[in-house]
C-alpha cells in the first residue's frame, strides 16, 4: 500500500464535519476547520491478484490454500518475455524446453509431460504437450501455475501441476491501444498491436478489442528459420445490467522452416554429457525440414448475474488445428566423434478438434450459520484426434560435421508426401464438479472440491488389425477427484494453510493418442499431494512472501514386467517431494526485487523398463530431466522517472538424461541486463541481453545421443507505445 498526500488549503470540509458528527453523536459542533485532504492510493503485491486457476471461487492468492503464481501482463512487459515459454520461468521449480517433438515440455513438482495439465483459458485440449507449444505472448493477459494435482478442477491430468494460459478479452471499464516493435539479434523482429474500443464512451454497452502479433527471425541455428502470426479478438454485449456476453476468435500460425532438432553428445556417451564445439549451432534437419501449425479458437462466454448471490456461467468452446511435420530427427556421433549418423525420418500430421461445454453456478450464502460459498457445474467435451505417420527409422546416412543442408527429405529412400490415416482417437467427457469456501471462524476456512468424470475412449485402427493393435477398442473410466484445504488469517497480511488433494492420470502417455499397447485393460494411476504452506505481505504492498512444502505419490504408472519384459504392468510407483519460495521485496520507491527459489528430491520408487529384452529396476533413480534446485532473480531499478535498469539470473542444477542415471547433464546458470528509456508517459524504449555470459547449456537430454542447447548470447531493442 502506497500512501499520497495532496494538500488543498481551502478544500470544503462538510465531508469531514458529517463523519466526524456520525461518529460522535453527542459532541456539539461548535465551529467548522478547514483540514487538509488525504487521498490512500493502494498497491497490489502478487498476492492479491485473483487465483482463478486454483480455484473456480473468487478468492485472490493469499485466500486461496494453495501454491499459486500468477505472472499478470505488467510482469510479463517488465521481464520481456517474448512467448509463453519465456513467461513460465517465473514459476518457482519449474523448467521448460521447447524441442519441436515436443511443444513446451514442462518439468514440475518432480513431474513431467502428461503429469502437467495446460490450459488454455481454463480449457484442457488434452494434448498439452504439443498443443502449448511457445506462442508469441502478446496476446494473453496473465499465465497462471498451481502446484501438484488439480485433476478436481479440470479432470484427468495435473499430478504435478496445472498452468493455464488467459487471454486478453474486451472490457468496458477503458480504452486503449497499445503497440509494440522489437529487433534483435538473428534478425529476429515483432510488429504487434492491440486495441480495447467501447463505441458510446464511458456508457457504452459493448466493447471490441483486437490484438495481433507477427514475428518473422532466424536463430544462432543455421539455416532455422521461423514465421508466426497470432490474432486474438473478442466482443461484449452488455445485453441487459444483468447479462453479459463475450464472444472471442484467436487464430496461430506459425510456420518453422528448418527447425532444430538437437546436438548429438560427445562419445563415448558417459557420465556428464557435453557436446564438441565443432557441432554448436550446427542444423543436422535436412534443408527443406518443416513443421507448421494452424490453430484456432472460439468461444461464447454468457455470464448472468441472478441478484446478489447467484451467478450462472455458461462457456461454449471449439478448437480446431492442424501440424505438419516433415524431418530427420535424430543424430549420434560417429565413434571417433568426426561424423554425425542421421535417422529417424519422420513425416507427420495431427488432425485435432475439440467440443465443449461448461456451465457453472456460483452462489454466495450461508451453511448451518456460517458464511458459505458454492460453484458446482457440468462440464461436457468431445475430443477428436487423428495422425498421420510416415516413419522410417532407419539411418539415413553420415555427414561431416560441418554439414550445411545435408540433402532433402525426399532423397531418404521410402520418403514420400503421403497423409495414410493411422488411427483416430476419440475422447467423449461428462463431468459434475462441486467446490465450496466455508468460513468456519473470522479467520479459519474450509475449502473443499469433489470432481466425478465419466471419461470414454474410442480408438479406431485405420491400419491392419493385430492383436497388439485390434481394429478398433473402447476404455471407460469413471476417476473421482477431490481437494479438502483448512486456510488460516493469522493477521489480514498473513495466513497459513494445509491441504490434501488427489490426481488421476493415464498409467502411460496421454488419452488423446493412445494405443491398446499403452492402455490395455488398465485403470487410470492416481495421485495424492499433501501440502502445507505461509503468505505473508506488508501492509504497505512493498514486500510479499510465499512459503509450500509438499509431498506428491502417484501409483498404478505402467511399467516393464519383470518376469515378461515384453509386457507392461500397472503397478509402479512415483513419489515426489519439495520446497518452493518465493518473494518480492521493494525497499524503496525506485528499488523491485523478486525471485524465487525450488528444492525437490523426485524419486521412481517402483519402476522397471525393458533394456535390450531384459527388465532392469531403476528404484530409486530420479526421473529424466529434473533438476532438484531451480532459482530465478530479478532486480530493477528506476534511476529516475526517464531512465531505468536491471539484471535477471536463472540457474537450474544437473539433470538425469535416462532412467539408469548413468548419464547426466550440467547444470547452469545464466543471467541479462536491461536499460530502459521513457520518452513520456506513453513511450518507452528497452535495450535488452540474455546470456550475456555466452554460456553453451543444455535445457532438455533427449536421451543418450542427443541434447537440446540453449540460446546463446543475444540482443533485442523494443519500443513501447500506448495510446
Amino acid at each position: 500500500m502506497s500512501i499520497s498526500l495532496r494538500r488543498t488549503p481551502r478544500a470544503s470540509c462538510l465531508s469531514v464535519v458529517v463523519a466526524i458528527a456520525s461518529s460522535f453523536p453527542l459532541v456539539a459542533i461548535a465551529q467548522t476547520t478547514t483540514l487538509d485532504t488525504l487521498e490512500v492510493k493502494g498497491r497490489k503485491s502478487g498476492l492479491d491478484n485473483t487465483a482463478g486457476t486454483a480455484t473456480r471461487l473468487s478468492l485472490s492468492v493469499m485466500e486461496t490454500p494453495a501454491s499459486v503464481t500468477v505472472i499478470d501482463r505488467d510482469t510479463l512487459d517488465a521481464r520481456g518475455a517474448r512467448n509463453t515459454q519465456e513467461a513460465l520461468f517465473g514459476i518457482p521449480g519449474l523448467t521448460v524446453a521447447s524441442p519441436p517433438g515436443n511443444g513446451n515440455a514442462v518439468t514440475y513438482r518432480g513431474f513431467s509431460g502428461s503429469q502437467i495439465t495446460q490450459l488454455f483459458n481454463g480449457i484442457d485440449v488434452q494434448y498439452a504437450g504439443i498443443a502449448a507449444r511457445p506462442v508469441d505472448a502478446w496476446q494473453y493477459e496473465r499465465v497462471e501455475a498451481v502446484g501438484g494435482p488439480s485433476s478436481f478442477l479440470y479432470g484427468a491430468g495435473a499430478v504435478g501441476g496445472t498452468i493455464n494460459y488467459v487471454t486478453r478479452l474486451a472490457r468496458l471499464d477503458r480504452d486503449e491501444a497499445a503497440l509494440l516493435a522489437s529487433w534483435g539479434s538473428f534478425n529476429d523482429g515483432t510488429l504487434a498491436m492491440g486495441a480495447n474500443l467501447r463505441p458510446g464512451g464511458d456508457q457504452a454497452r459493448q466493447a471490441v478489442r483486437l490484438d495481433v502479433s507477427a514475428r518473422d527471425g532466424e536463430s544462432a541455428i543455421d539455416a532455422q528459420e521461423r514465421e508466426a502470426l497470432t490474432a486474438a479478438a473478442s466482443w461484449l454485449v452488455q445485453l441487459t445490467p444483468l447479462l453479459r456476453h463475450t464472444l472471442a476468435l484467436e487464430y496461430q500460425q506459425e510456420h518453422s522452416h528448418r527447425p532444430y532438432w538437437g546436438t548429438p553428445v560427445r562419445q563415448p556417451a558417459e557420465g556428464r554429457l557435453s557436446v564438441l564445439p565443432q557441432t554448436i549451432g550446427r542444423n543436422y534437419n535436412v534443408g527443406d525440414g518443416y513443421y507448421g501449425q494452424d490453430v484456432l479458437w472460439a468461444r461464447s462466454l454468457l455470464e448472468w448475474t441472478l441478484g446478489d448471490t447467484d451467478t450462472l456461467r455458461n462457456t461454449v468452446y471449439h478448437y480446431d488445428a492442424l501440424r505438419d511435420y516433415r524431418n530427420v530427427e535424430s543424430y549420434r556421433l560417429t565413434a571417433d566423434n568426426t561424423g554425425v549418423v542421421r535417422s529417424g525420418t519422420l513425416l507427420q500430421r495431427h488432425d485435432q478438434q475439440v467440443y465443449g461445454n461448461k456451465l457453472e453456478w456460483a452462489h454466495d450464502g450461508a451453511l448451518g450459520g456460517l458464511s458459505s460459498r458454492w460453484n458446482i457445474g457440468l462440464d461436457v467435451s468431445y475430443n477428436r484426434q487423428t495422425r498421420f505417420p510416415l516413419s522410417l527409422p532407419a539411418t539415413v546416412d553420415t555427414v561431416p560435421l560441418d554439414a550445411v543442408a545435408p540433402g532433402r527429405f525426399l532423397d531418404v529412400p521410402g520418403a514420400a508426401i503421403v497423409y495414410a490415416p493411422d488411427r483416430t482417437n476419440r475422447l467423449h467427457t461428462q463431468a459434475l464438479f462441486v467446490e465450496n469456501l466455508t468460513e468456519l471462524t473470522p479467520s479459519m476456512s474450509l475449502l473443499t472440491g469433489l470432481r466425478r468424470d465419466r471419461i470414454r475412449l474410442d480408438v479406431a485402427n485405420h491400419r491392419a488389425a493385430t492383436p497388439t493393435n485390434p481394429a478398433r477398442f473402447e476404455r471407460e473410466y469413471t476417476p473421482t477427484t477431490g481437494r479438502i484445504a483448512l486456510n488460516r488469517a493469522l493477521t489480514p497480511q498473513a495466513s497459513v494453510y494445509a491441504q490434501v488433494s488427489t490426481a488421476a492420470d493415464p498409467p502411460a502417455g496421454i488419452l488423446s493418442t493412445a494405443n491398446f499397447a499403452t492402455l490395455r485393460d488398465f485403470d487410470l494411476a492416481t495421485g495424492r499431494q499433501g501440502e502445507i504452506g505461509a503468505k505473508f505481505q506488508s501492509r504497505d504492498g512493498r514486500s510479499f512472501a510465499t512459503l509450500a512444502a509438499y509431498r506428491i505419490v502417484r501409483r498404478n504408472l505402467a511399467i516393464t514386467d519383470p518376469a515378461n519384459p515384453g509386457q507392461t504392468l500397472p503397478v509402479g510407483r512415483q513419489s515426489a517431494r519439495g520446497v518452493e519460495a518465493g518473494f518480492g521485496w521493494r525497499p524503496v520507491e525506485a528499488l523491485n526485487v523478486q525471485g524465487n527459489l525450488a528444492w525437490v528430491d523426485a524419486t521412481l520408487d517402483d519402476f522397471h523398463e525393458n533394456v535390450d529384452g531384459a527388465a532392469v529396476s531403476r528404484a530409486g533413480n530420479r526421473p529424466t530431466n529434473t533438476p532438484s534446485r531451480v532459482g530465478n532473480l530479478w532486480i530493477d531499478y528506476a534511476f529516475d522517472d526517464r531512465w531505468s535498469a536491471g539484471i535477471d539470473v536463472r540457474g537450474v542444477s544437473s539433470r538425469y538424461a535416462n532412467a539408469a542415471n548413468t548419464l547426466s547433464t550440467a547444470g547452469y546458470a545464466v543471467w541479462g541486463a536491461h536499460a530502459g528509456w521513457k520518452w513520456n508517459d506513453s513511450t518507452e524504449l528497452m535495450l535488452r541481453g540474455r546470456n550475456l555470459g555466452d554460456r553453451t547449456y543444455v535445457i532438455h537430454a533427449l536421451g543418450g545421443t542427443m541434447v537440446y542447447l540453449g540460446d546463446p548470447r543475444g540482443w533485442e531493442v523494443v519500443l513501447r507505445r500506448s495510446f
